[in-house]
């Protein structure tokens, strides 16, 4: 129960550096921050140490409500970032909406421009533990992206999402009431009932 005080004593810290911090979230001690005042956490938001966030130029990121978020997150934005409320993210989990151009042959990679694309994570989601979200990935809501999973592209709500590349591998039928194996591309498989 100690660690609970000891990181509501670090938000109260780092509250006036965000944009706006509201109450009772907490965080853990960052590794490093850049650009917080373009960041918003909703109440309930809860981020385990080793936290890394970095806005760039205009990015955005919000936090809605009730996220629940582990140890050794990153995450970056150039754009606007929502994560969706009532989310679980896992521990060492990536979530970026910036790719690095590399055309320059002789420029080092990040010296080259940033190309943002639109990146959401919708309401209810499970990020699994390692899961990298890259730029251009939106995630519809009650997405479950599973361990070490590498996502990229546009997901509906209620699938399941593995591998690296990420495929979706169920989603929930509504007449069926169940969760249903499918093919990559999400549509469900023919299965003899």
């Amino acid at each position: 129960m100690i660690y609970k005080f000891i990181w509501g004593v670090i938000t109260v810290m780092y509250a006036p550096f965000f944009k706006k911090i509201s109450f009772p979230s907490h965080i853990g001690i960052p590794i490093f921050t850049k650009g917080l005042k373009r960041v918003t956490i909703s109440q309930r938001v809860r981020i385990m140490p080793g936290l890394r966030i970095e806005t760039h130029k205009n990015g955005t990121i919000f936090f809605k409500e009730d996220i629940s978020i582990g140890q050794n997150f990153h995450i970056t934005s150039g754009g606007e970032l929502i994560i969706g409320g009532h989310t679980t993210i896992l521990g060492n989990v990536f979530i970026t909406n910036i790719d690095h151009d590399y055309q320059e042959l002789e420029t080092h990679i990040l010296n080259q421009r940033m190309i943002i694309r639109e990146t959401r994570i919708g309401e209810n989601c499970f990020i699994g533990f390692g899961a990298a979200i890259q730029a251009g990935s939106i995630l519809g809501n009650h997405c479950i992206v599973g361990t070490n999973s590498v996502v990229r592209g546009t997901f509906p709500d209620y699938c399941v999402i593995v591998g690296s590349p990420a495929r979706i591998v169920k989603r929930y039928d509504a007449d069926r009431m169940a969760w249903v194996r499918t093919n990559p591309d999400g549509s469900f498989l023919d299965l003899k009932e």
